[in-house]
């Protein structure tokens, strides 16, 4: 019998068995049916032959045994194949828990995803639509709040529109869709952190539940309750195992005709295996534990945060005074107001031409890895713009071309800015410094600290001067790590350098003389090589030849005569005929 057919076999026996314990009222799963056909099989008690094909004989007879020994109650093996079944089926770890969790809710999400991804919008409702499907979108993916909740959809939205107004909604539809993809997760973390800001704060937090509350009194709960669990449960097993060794210290045969020493074993296994998977359970509840006391630490790095936020308030002040809003809606009349993701937007499609600009290095992202890792300077503002324009703050677009100068990464608003800038990158760098002098403030907030080397970061203790550190300290260095490179010519002994160099000073004083001979002169010793000549031979049928007569020619009267007489030359064709040769 092949695989195919002994698998066939199996799985009718299995469904017959569940069949027959249905017919008599029990419902059996087929994994445990299967678990029992196996144990069955190689219980040598039954005489079953594994290497022999089974009979229909052999068949009835385990569906029989094993139909017998699923309904067979009170019996403490039963339960404990059906608790390993059980826990096999529904345990898993934390990691893998989780990564199903979440691909089962991309799974959900990925509808309401590929409507937002695909949308081609064109008219105000469809913009107006998309929105809303963002904030939905938003509101499913973190699990804060139903979407139904007009107040929960409220706060979000507005959430979203401080981060990202629908007038962005050009802009992003213009994305690719990873890129898409990409911003709606971001667009999510940063929407699901103003909401706890705000519930924190309680100036919102409308639908979240209240996850500190809940954890501080279901945590300690459930651990109290596994904890006596796993207590009553290692009790149990205490007593069956003393028990059992009592019964095999007392060898009595009453209770071995009775059944009950297999009894106690049986349960004793079972208590065990109970043991065992609360064992389990308890190191996730100490890490869920540990997990809380994290939580608990990001609870005071918020408090601490909220009270950063706060007490930025007063230093906000001062413009508000002398802009305020009456001042501003004048100066704002016949003004286009971009923000810096329009700004963006304008120029995506410049890009700086590296040939144009010789003895410059740029970087571009689409052909850099890590690319976001670069240090740029000025906190990614325009360089141009900062140090030209007396300090005027615009984002720089790395897409247009990043310009490594001495070591240094540069961002530009423009294509023109670019090219201005790597023209004279020294005479703007000094620029921008001479600004920040004007504007101290203007240090920390674009980081030129090592541009102005007395002046450290706020963050750092004031000291010009670096602290000098003492400690005791020893190094280990490995045995050999080069290969070894052994110098013929050293020499230790200082006696032997000595008449190394006596000898070398005597050699200074030797001249060598020489004289040319004239047998010597122009001589000297050459060689060269050639390829002999082959030797060939043809052969013929026969060998014939001919003989013509060679032609000669005679001309008269070349000396001339007189000078008054011409020259008159006679030429004779002295050649014999071919016949007289």
């Amino acid at each position: 019998m092949d695989l195919s057919q002994a698998e066939c076999v199996i799985k009718n026996i299995i469904r017959e068995i569940a069949q027959e314990c249905a017919d008599r009222g029990h419902s059996i799963s087929e994994t445990l049916v299967a678990f029992m056909v196996k144990a069955v099989v190689l219980d040598p008690r039954y005489e079953f032959n594994v290497d022999r094909r089974l009979t229909k004989t052999d068949v009835n007879k385990l569906i029989m045994i094993c139909v017998d020994r699923l309904l067979e109650a009170d019996r403490p093996s039963l339960d404990t194949i059906k608790m390993q079944i059980y826990f096999d089926m529904n345990y898993t770890s934390r990691a893998e828990f989780l990564a199903e969790h979440r691909s089962v809710l991309e799974s959900r999400l990925a509808p309401v995803c590929r409507e937002i991804t695909d949308c081609r919008a064109r008219s105000r409702e469809e913009f107006e639509c998309l929105y809303r499907k963002i904030v939905s979108y938003v509101l499913l993916q973190s699990g804060l709040g139903s979407p139904t909740d007009i107040g929960v959809v409220r706060e979000a939205t507005a959430a979203l529109q401080s981060v990202f107004p629908q007038t962005e909604l050009g802009t992003f539809l213009v994305l690719t869709k990873r890129d898409k993809e990409r911003q709606l997760n971001e667009l999510n973390m940063i929407v699901t952190g103003i909401r706890l800001f705000n519930k924190n704060c309680k100036k919102g937090g409308e639908g979240i539940d209240d996850l500190p509350a809940i954890l501080n009194e279901a945590l300690p709960a459930t651990k109290q309750n596994v904890d006596s669990e796993l207590q009553a449960t290692q009790q149990l097993v205490y007593h069956y195992t003393a028990i059992i060794e009592r019964l095999e210290k007392s060898r009595q045969q009453c209770y071995e005709t009775d059944g009950l020493h297999d009894k106690l074993k049986e349960a004793l296994f079972n208590v065990r295996q109970h043991e065992i998977f609360l064992s389990i359970i308890m190191p996730h509840f100490i890490c869920l534990s540990n997990l809380w006391s994290h939580f608990q630490d990001e609870m005071v790095l918020l408090s601490v945060f909220s009270n950063l936020l706060t007490n930025l308030d007063p230093y906000m002040g001062s413009h508000s005074q002398l802009f305020p809003e009456g001042v501003i809606g004048p100066l704002l009349e016949g003004t286009d107001v971009k923000s810096d993701a329009q700004r963006l937007s304008e120029v995506s499609d410049e890009k700086i031409n590296p040939s144009d600009i010789k003895n410059r290095e740029w970087i571009f992202p689409d052909n850099t890895l890590h690319c976001q890792q670069l240090i740029v300077q000025y906190r990614g503002f325009c360089a141009y713009t900062l140090s030209a324009r007396h300090g005027l703050l615009l984002k720089g677009n790395p897409a247009i071309g990043i310009l490594k100068y001495q070591e240094k990464y540069y961002t530009f608003s423009s294509k023109e800015a670019a090219t201005a800038f790597a023209q004279k990158p020294d005479y703007y760098i000094a620029k921008a410094a001479e600004e920040a002098k004007q504007s101290p403030e203007l240090i920390q907030l674009l980081e030129l600290h090592q541009q102005f080397s007395t002046i450290s970061p706020y963050s750092q203790p004031g000291k010009c001067k670096k602290a000098i550190a003492k400690c005791d300290s020893s190094t280990q260095t490995d045995t050999h790590i080069l290969e070894p490179n052994i110098v013929r010519s050293y020499e230790w002994n200082e006696w032997e350098l000595r008449r190394k160099a006596i000898q070398m000073a005597n050699l200074r004083q030797k001249v060598t003389r020489y004289m040319q001979t004239t047998l010597s002169h122009m001589r000297r010793d050459n060689t060269s090589q050639v390829y002999l000549p082959k030797n060939k031979a043809v052969q013929t049928k026969r060998e014939n030849s001919c003989n013509v007569p060679k032609p000669q020619v005679f001309y008269a009267g070349l000396r001339g005569g007189n000078v008054t007489e011409p020259t008159n030359v006679i030429k004779f064709n002295l050649t014999r005929a071919v016949d007289e040769t």
